[in-house]
């Protein structure tokens, strides 16, 4: 139950981190939050807690083709909110997209052989 909480107070950390850093600068709190630290820690965490390559493996591999779909929510929002569309709408419509475009990727993906 330690590690549990350890691992959950950690994530949570850097995700305050984040929030007040981008707070004052919000160019920097990007650069953090875009660091792939909640990654590599998942990372950490699965390799103490298995030890086992292929799954670390296969874990590094699915985030890599589940990071490309995330990348044009960072591109829409924007676009809404310089359009006049309020945050929760903007957020709501780039996470959906997200949805979908992760369904797209892992249909894409499978149509290649390659399972998510």
């Amino acid at each position: 139950m330690a590690y549990l909480l350890l691992k959950a107070a950690l994530s949570g950390l850097i995700i305050a981190i984040v929030s007040e850093v981008a707070r004052r600068a919000p160019g920097l709190g990007a650069l953090i939050a875009s660091l792939p630290l909640i990654s590599v820690l998942g990372m950490i965490w699965l390799w103490r807690d298995t030890q086992d390559t292929a799954r670390m493996a296969e874990h590094a591999t699915a985030t890599f083709w589940f990071v490309l779909p995330s990348l044009p929510m960072f591109l829409v929002i924007p676009l809404l909110l310089n359009r006049g569309i309020g945050f929760w709408s903007a957020l709501a419509i780039g996470c959906a997209l997200t949805v979908a475009l992760y369904l797209v990727m892992v249909w894409a993906l499978g149509q290649f052989g390659v399972k998510l």
